[in-house]
């Protein structure tokens, strides 16, 4: 299995309302439109991603397990890979329930958006002080 771990900071704004997506970004600044934004302050973004975990991504058979953390409460969401994937955007990782595809998709055909994310972890992130972690893994073994 490979991993990668994304760390990012909570923010006031969040609502982590969208019912497709859930995005975390490198950004520091968060306005009232972010309704899929559930981090800022990203440690990376999908072009600061290892060389390693870019090419499972871009592999259409991957399956990839993303596990959300903050503090003691975790959120497991299992998406797909694509060999459509470009993981170049400098600033965003979007995760998406659909097949939609731009520079700032992680991962697609996910189980879970934004407002699937339980509350109580929602409502730690809306702390500024908050911290959490997106962690990626995808089993290469075939």
């Amino acid at each position: 299995m490979i991993e990668e771990i994304i760390e990012f900071d909570g923010h006031p704004l969040i609502k982590a309302t969208h019912r497709n997506t859930i995005e975390i970004t490198r950004e520091s600044i968060l306005t009232q439109n972010g309704d899929c934004i559930i981090g800022v302050n990203a440690s990376k973004s999908c072009k600061n991603l290892s060389n390693d975990i870019k090419e499972q991504l871009k592999n259409d058979n991957n399956q990839v397990t993303i596990i959300l953390k903050v503090n003691e409460m975790k959120c497991i969401i299992n998406g797909t890979g694509s060999q459509q994937l470009t993981l170049d955007d400098i600033n965003d990782l979007v995760i998406r329930k659909s097949q939609f595809i731009s520079s700032r998709t992680l991962a697609i055909n996910c189980n879970k958006a934004a407002l699937d994310i339980p509350r109580k972890m929602i409502s730690k992130l809306k702390n500024h002080k908050a911290r959490g972690k997106l962690i990626i893994q995808i089993s290469t073994d075939k």
